[in-house]
Formats: structure tokens, sequence, C-alpha cells
């Protein structure tokens, strides 16, 4: 590891116990005035804990501790939107008890009354949320592409982005998306990636791809990588789990669908950055090169990142994920600033882009200001 690596790793950890801090401080405070508590050294180890579940569930799942890696890491999750959420109320209620208690008021109105209030607040987000992440929703859009394909006049498609497989996300959920991919009765089913939540070792254990294998369209599903396929490290391994059960991971690969219209699928940008990344990707040029650009060409890119380069060589229907609209507001304002679609459609030139907030989530089971989402796509093929 470089020396900037690991500087910024400190920074990150000390900015991270110094806000764990504040919220198990501000905890200490409202819950010693309720409940009369003097055990601070007992408190403050269970906050760490909370504080470093995560960390250690995501490092315990192939020890021996792997029993309770699952619930650690769940557990961790939560304490990832406390902080965020915590973050936000808690200065807001630290500054309204500041001037209840200038302004004369007793310790159990400034203490008691804006921590009584800010935990309720803090408890409905995360109820709400929980609720938002574990509920999906079908999404619908309808795009018209001015191509032949072939004779057909329309297409149906079911896409689901994100679905994050692993120890918080299992089979439950996949149920979940078989129920709602059943709803919309899909002519072909779309995955653009990051299907895996890092590690496939859940995956296989549990037995996710006899669930995840019930997907069934008559033209087939198609399937890329995402950023936590790489970051997993196991690629080979996921591409022959998925063929197994017969969906088609496309790496840098083109399919000709019933002579009718093309199915492109990028390997994920961080195809070039992680262990088990490889040489990078091909650029769209080379992909559309040997096609007959005359048919439709519908591309999966995991990360909506290259939208201006898919409108310039051709493509006409681009489907991405991977920003999780925010997951949780107000992060939907750094994924509007990092990428020019975030969540939702765009029309580029003659390009479509749709880009999913996903079917699962990233860390915390909790979405605010989005929902857990599958699309339906109706395409009509309108030759001008």
């Amino acid at each position: 590891m470089n020396r900037r690596f690991i500087v910024t790793l400190i920074g990150i950890l000390l900015v991270y116990g110094g806000l764990s801090l504040y919220l198990g401080w501000n905890g200490w405070v409202y819950l010693s005035a309720v409940y009369e508590w003097n055990h601070a050294g007992l408190y403050s180890a269970v906050v760490a804990l909370l504080a470093l579940a995560f960390i250690i569930g995501r490092a315990g799942q192939a020890t021996l501790i792997r029993p309770i890696a699952g619930p650690l890491k769940l557990i961790g999750s939560y304490w990832f939107a406390i902080l965020e959420y915590g973050v936000l109320l808690f200065p807001l209620a630290d500054v309204v008890a500041l001037l209840l208690k200038l302004g004369g008021a007793e310790r159990d109105a400034y203490v008691i009354g804006t921590g009584s209030v800010t935990s309720i607040v803090l408890l409905l987000l995360l109820i709400v949320g929980t609720r938002n992440a574990w509920s999906p929703v079908i999404r619908r859009y309808t795009v018209q592409i001015p191509k032949r394909a072939g004779g057909r006049e329309k297409l149906r498609i079911a896409m689901a982005s994100d679905i994050h497989l692993g120890t918080t996300i299992g089979n439950g959920h996949l149920h979940r998306l078989l129920q709602k991919v059943k709803q919309i009765n899909p002519d072909i089913i779309l995955l653009p990636g990051d299907i895996l939540d890092d590690d496939i070792e859940p995956f296989i254990r549990r037995k996710m791809a006899e669930t995840l294998g019930k997907l069934e369209a008559p033209l087939g599903i198609y399937a890329v990588t995402g950023n936590h396929e790489y970051i997993g490290g196991k690629v080979p391994e996921f591409i022959a789990a998925m063929d197994a059960i017969g969906i088609r991971v496309l790496m840098d690969e083109t399919a000709l669908v019933a002579d009718s219209f093309y199915i492109i699928g990028r390997k994920d940008r961080a195809s070039g950055g992680f262990r088990a990344g490889g040489a990078g990707r091909l650029p769209i040029s080379e992909l559309v090169a040997p096609l007959d650009t005359s048919l439709p060409m519908i591309m999966l890119d995991h990360q909506p990142s290259d939208l201006k380069n898919a409108a310039e060589n051709g493509i006409d229907l681009s489907l991405s994920g991977h920003t999780h609209r925010g997951q949780m507001t107000p992060n939907h304002l750094i994924t509007k600033r990092l990428f020019e679609l975030d969540w939702g459609y765009l029309k580029k030139g003659g390009l479509h882009a749709i880009v999913s907030s996903g079917f699962g989530f990233w860390g915390p089971p909790v979405r605010i200001g989005s929902r857990s989402e599958v699309l339906q796509i109706d395409v009509e093929f309108v030759p001008v």
C-alpha cells in the first residue's frame, strides 16, 4: 500500500471515529438523563462495538466467527444510517437544547424533550427507510426507437440492477424479484451489474443461484458486471455461476437477439482497477464497429458515466444502475453532481438513457428518498 492511501485511510477512520464519538456522547447525555445510567464504560463499549460491527462482520465472513459475521454486518449497516441522520439531526437538537437552557428551561425540557423528539424522528426515518428498501416497486418507461427490429414491433424489458446478493440480501428478497418480474411478463430480462455484494461465498453457500435461476423470459436473460463483482475478486467464478443457470454475462460482448436487435454488454469501468479486473474495457466505438447499426442497439453499462459516447456511437437505449439515487437523502445531491443522469430517464440526441435506483441496496437496508425498484421498459420500434 502506498503512503497516500494509508494517510487517506487514517484520515477517514479518524473522521468516522470522531463522528461516532459525537453520536455516542449525545446518546449518553439523553439516556443517562432518562434512565439515570451511571455505567459510562459499558455504554462506551457498546457504542464502540456498534461502530466497528460492519468492519468486523465483513472481515469475519471467511473466519471462525462466520456464524455471527452476518448479524454483525447488519447491525453495523444500521449504524451507518444512524450515523448519517444523527450527524444531520443532533447538531440542530444540541442548538435547540442550548437555547432552551439559556432561556431558563428545566433540564427535562432541554435534554429529555429535545432528545425524545430527535429519537422519534430518527426512529421514523429508519422504519420508513427499511420499508422502502424491502418493498420494491415496478417503475415503467416507454421509449420509441426509429428502427426496424426484424418483424418485431414491440419489446418488453424487465430490468433489475444492483441486487447486491450477499449476507444481508438473500433468497427472501430474490423471491420478491421473481414476483415483480412475473407481473411484468417480459420478453427479455436485463441485469446491469452488481448482482453480488462483493463476496461470492454467501451466494454459493445459501444457494441463491437456485432462486435466481427461476427467472424466465422468452428471449433470455443478459447481465454485465458491476464494480462490486470486481471488488469481490471472483469474476470468473461469478460468470460460471451465472452461465450454469442460463444467465449470459456479456464482457465487452454483443449478442444478436432473435435476428432483431443487439444487446451490448460492457465490463464495468472498475474492471481495470481491482485485482481480478483484467486490463480494463473496450470503448463503445469498438463494440459497435462490427455491428449492423440499422438494427436497434441496447447497451448495458453498470455506471451511467459514458452517456456522451453512447449517444455519439448510435446506441439507441442505454441501461444502468450503480447510483442507488444516493440511497439515503440527501446523498442524491452528491450523485446528481457525479453523473449527468443519476436516476430516471434522459433523451440525449438519439439515445434513450435510463438509470435505476436498484433492486437491492449497499450497507444499511434503508432507503430515504429512493425505493427499491424493478423497471418495466416498453420499447416500440417505429421505423421512419
